[in-house]
Parts: C-alpha cells; sequence; structure tokens
C-alpha cells in the first residue's frame, strides 16, 4: 500500500471519528445479570481505553480485520461480550468491534456529549461553576450514588460533579465507586 494512500485512509477514519464521537449511542441497561464467559465479570460493564492507539477487529482474534483504529487514551467502552482473551465493545461513536482485553482497563472514565456543560462544585444547578466542558472532553467518575442525577467526576484535575445525562459511560441509575 502507498504511503500517500495510507495517509489518505488513515485521515477518513480520523474524519469519521471525529464525526461519529458527535452522536453517542443509547448504553444498555446496566451491569449484569449476565457474566463474562473468560472473566465471570457482569456483561455488560463500562471499561475504557488503556492505550492511546487500539485497533478493533471484526472478530475475536488477530486473524480478524481491523475495522476501527481508536486514538483516544481512557475513552470509554461498553463491554457487551467476551471470547477468550477478546473483548466485544461498543465505542461512543457507535462503532463496534473486538479488543484484546491488554488493551483494556477498568478505569471508569466518561465522555461529554450533547454540548457543552457546566462542572459544578456541587450535585445541584446552582452550584458554582468549575469548569465549562465542551462536547468530546474525556474525564475521570470518581463516584455516582445509585440512582443520583448527579456524578462525581474529574477532568484535568478539576474535580466537580456533572449530571449523569450530559456524559456517555455510565448505566442509568448505576452506582459507582
Amino acid at each position: 500500500m502507498r504511503a500517500s494512500s495510507r495517509l489518505a485512509r488513515l485521515g477518513l477514519v480520523v474524519v469519521a471519528l471525529a464525526l461519529g464521537a458527535w452522536h453517542a449511542p443509547k448504553v444498555g441497561p446496566g451491569p449484569g445479570p449476565g457474566k463474562g464467559s473468560a472473566t465471570s465479570w457482569p456483561v455488560p460493564r463500562f471499561e475504557s481505553f488503556r492505550s492511546r492507539e487500539i485497533y478493533m477487529r471484526a472478530g475475536p482474534g488477530f486473524q480478524y480485520p481491523i475495522i476501527w483504529v481508536y486514538h483516544r487514551l481512557d475513552l470509554p467502552v461498553e463491554v457487551t461480550g467476551e471470547f477468550n482473551v477478546w473483548r466485544h465493545v461498543v465505542a461512543p461513536d457507535g462503532g463496534d468491534g473486538w479488543v484484546h482485553e491488554a488493551l483494556l482497563h477498568g478505569l471508569r472514565s466518561f465522555i461529554v456529549i450533547g454540548g457543552r456543560h457546566t462542572l459544578r462544585a456541587g450535585p445541584h444547578k446552582d452550584a458554582a461553576p468549575v469548569a465549562y466542558l465542551d462536547k468530546g472532553v474525556i474525564g475521570v467518575i470518581r463516584r455516582c450514588k445509585a440512582g443520583a442525577a448527579w456524578c462525581q467526576v474529574e477532568v484535568d484535575h478539576r474535580a466537580g460533579w456533572l449530571r449523569r445525562d450530559q456524559f456517555w459511560g455510565s448505566f442509568a441509575g448505576e452506582a459507582i465507586k
């Protein structure tokens, strides 16, 4: 494959990911009650990308073609299935495929969806603003009470509260500790 052809293809993938990230898919019903065949952990569940470059494949093995290349460290993904050392994941842009378990970790991250949202000092709409978060910003979920509308999060060393409906990376009503 010529270098210019590779660059053009990479450019298309980057554009597709940038455009696709604006429309996060609906998440599943919540963790469990299913259990992963390899880990016995709840399925579905959220994990995140451990690397700055992730190859998502069409099937659970290196013999399957790469269908997406992601370049977002800590991007949250919903794990919807397991096969040996492979995890079937759904990304916030709707991309789904298989990723090797070594490329995932249990960090509970989130990605801001919709428009610009305000990170607040407390879990209510009148709390003082801490920061303004644009669509596509990735952060870490520190905790969410079961059924709570607000979660305590952190973005670039700024801690605060964000409404659960303003980010993708948790199940509705899920408790995160």
